[in-house]
């Protein structure tokens, strides 16, 4: 009698403080059943935290600008600015080489050397994003966050000293190291923002990342100028100037605080967790038994002893993640979403965009700097995420992205072919280009990576394939997986992307040559072939606790998503 009393005490101490804290939890609509929800819970070692359902805070916005400025910019400048030296480069590699080896290089092998420059960084970031998983979990988000500070810092160095030393190899160590941070910072950085973050901002701190990611392309583009630090003499300057950004992280990391999800639900440190939440939305936010209360609703129908306070959820490994048919359907979802957008065509688009704006009459510098605008415009365009992710339904803005640029690229291909046989077909191939972008801009992804070259060719187009990172798909990992498997599937998921991103790298040249503008036609057709998959297989997910998602996608192909 004594045990009923003393629960029904706590449950309606409960109610008040989630009715104040978290109503959503308490008042879902009667068409979503909350009994998957309690089974959810009840199956599992410990609950996933829910914050509190605050609004902006100091602290939560101090932690969106320190992670872009820190990590995101700079990994986004990494994906822009090795554009322009590429000549300078290749010019400097072959005197530094002759000059410590008495080799004379001949034109393949200098064209060898610039290609593993290139491609170094992208196994750099299929390597991060392996180990991004194990970092996140191992050493906290945080923590991860500081290592993608120390890599970038570490590759600016080289880059910074590389002319000095006369050393090719200390060049290609600094483009390791910047991809070894990309690929880290692509895992992580999303995550950490999404297990900070309140339901209802969670939309407009996910486009945080992404944004951060285009606004350090345009800010390479500018750097990368002939009129800045695009020259012979500075372009490791131009290179190794995104150092400062790291400052950011090293100057205010003891100021942002860890993920309370992750002290709380991995680590087992229930006070850590407590004084996270107080650190991010106030220390008169919540209770001291804030944490204490969610455990008892999460374990109302048990028995006491069924569930020890604050003790850590098991480790998920690679292999029980991709064996559990629970999360079959999530990880085909992230993967296929993930290598999908980087099969989507927007690096072949800007491939041609310079060409492009020359055959309406620009001159080479003035289709450079036109070049410069269309990059202007995607950051524009991806200012807008925020709004968009509040406001509109995710499963509605991939399906209209997926589809609108399944029929502009359709478009786009038509106008490319015929463009020497119509005159006006180069201003149709021009306004394709800027929908695509914005229409890319609405779910497929907020980063394209531009081509500045004026004249294309094969080298040059494998050296600007870049991690190409999104509004919508970054969330997907914490909106369809609870947190144990989460960072396995960022690991899946972040893999896919940058597998496809270096066999895009490596195909496409041959392909153009092969086809020509019809080389449009598979990305259409991978567009196509993402509409479907969303349409399909996607659940809604704004404004949803991922117990609400989870069982919608549990039971793979025959998920019915849109109940």
């Amino acid at each position: 009698m004594i045990c009923l009393i003393h629960r029904y005490f706590l449950m309606n101490r409960l109610m008040r403080e989630m009715m104040r804290y978290c109503p959503t939890i308490l008042f879902r609509p009667k068409s979503v059943s909350s009994q998957p929800v309690v089974a959810e819970l009840t199956q599992s070692r410990t609950m996933d935290l829910t914050l509190p359902e605050s609004g902006w805070t100091l602290r939560l916005v101090g932690l969106g600008a320190i992670t872009s400025l820190g990590a995101s910019i700079p990994v986004g400048y990494n994906i822009g600015v090795i554009n322009a030296p590429t000549e300078f480069i290749k010019h400097w590699s072959n005197e530094t080489i002759y000059r410590r080896y008495n080799v004379l290089l001949s034109d393949d092998s200098l064209r060898a050397i610039i290609a593993s420059i290139i491609s170094i960084a992208l196994i750099g970031g299929v390597i991060g994003s392996l180990q991004g998983a194990y970092l996140a979990d191992k050493y906290g988000r945080k923590k991860s966050f500081l290592c993608c500070a120390l890599l970038l810092t570490g590759g600016a160095l080289c880059f910074l000293c590389c002319r000095a030393a006369s050393s090719v190899e200390l060049l290609l160590l600094g483009r390791l190291l910047v991809g070894l941070a990309s690929g880290l910072t692509t895992g992580v950085i999303p995550m950490y923002l999404a297990e900070v973050s309140p339901i209802k901002l969670r939309g407009a701190m996910g486009v945080l990342c992404p944004l951060g990611l285009t606004t350090g392309v345009v800010v390479a583009q500018v750097a990368s100028l002939e009129q800045a630090l695009g020259t012979e003499e500075h372009w490791h300057y131009a290179l190794g100037c995104f150092a400062v950004l790291n400052l950011f992280c090293y100057a205010f990391y003891f100021w942002i605080p860890e993920s309370p999800k992750y002290l709380y639900s991995v680590k087992g440190d229930q006070a850590g967790s407590l004084r996270a939440i107080r650190k991010l939305f106030g220390r008169h936010t919540i209770g001291d038994d804030y944490i204490k209360l969610q455990m008892e609703c999460a374990n109302g129908q048990n028995s006491p002893s069924a569930q020890e306070d604050g003790q850590p959820q098991a480790n998920r490994s690679l292999w029980s993640v991709v064996r559990d048919p629970t999360l079959t359907l999530p990880l085909v979802l992230v993967c296929a979403l993930q290598g999908g957008q980087q099969l989507s065509g927007i690096n072949a688009v800007f491939f041609y965009s310079v060409s492009i704006f020359e055959s309406v009459g620009f001159s080479s510098q003035a289709a450079k700097f036109a070049n410069l605008g269309v990059g202007c415009l995607n950051l524009f365009a991806s200012l807008f995420g925020p709004l968009l992710m509040a406001r509109c339904n995710r499963r509605t803005l991939c399906l209209l992205s997926c589809s609108s640029c399944a029929i502009i690229l359709f478009v786009l291909t038509l106008s490319i072919h015929f463009i020497h046989l119509i005159d006006w077909f180069s201003y149709v191939c021009i306004g394709t280009i800027l929908l695509y972008i914005i229409f890319y801009q609405f779910g497929l992804g907020p980063i394209p990576f531009f081509i500045g070259s004026g004249k294309a060719n094969i080298y040059r187009f494998r050296k600007n394939i870049s991690n190409i990172r999104d509004t919508f798909f970054h969330f997907l990992f914490s909106e369809l997986f609870d947190l144990g498997p989460r960072p396995t599937a960022m690991a899946l998921g972040s893999l896919s992307s940058w597998g496809c991103n270096f066999v895009v790298g490596m195909a496409f040249p041959t392909l153009q040559n092969i086809w020509g503008a019809f080389v449009f036609l598979p990305f259409s057709i991978t567009c196509v072939l993402l509409t479907v998959l969303i349409k399909f297989y996607l659940p809604e997910t704004r404004g949803k606790e991922v117990t609400d998602v989870v069982p919608k996608v549990a039971h793979g192909f025959r998920s019915r998503v849109k109940e």
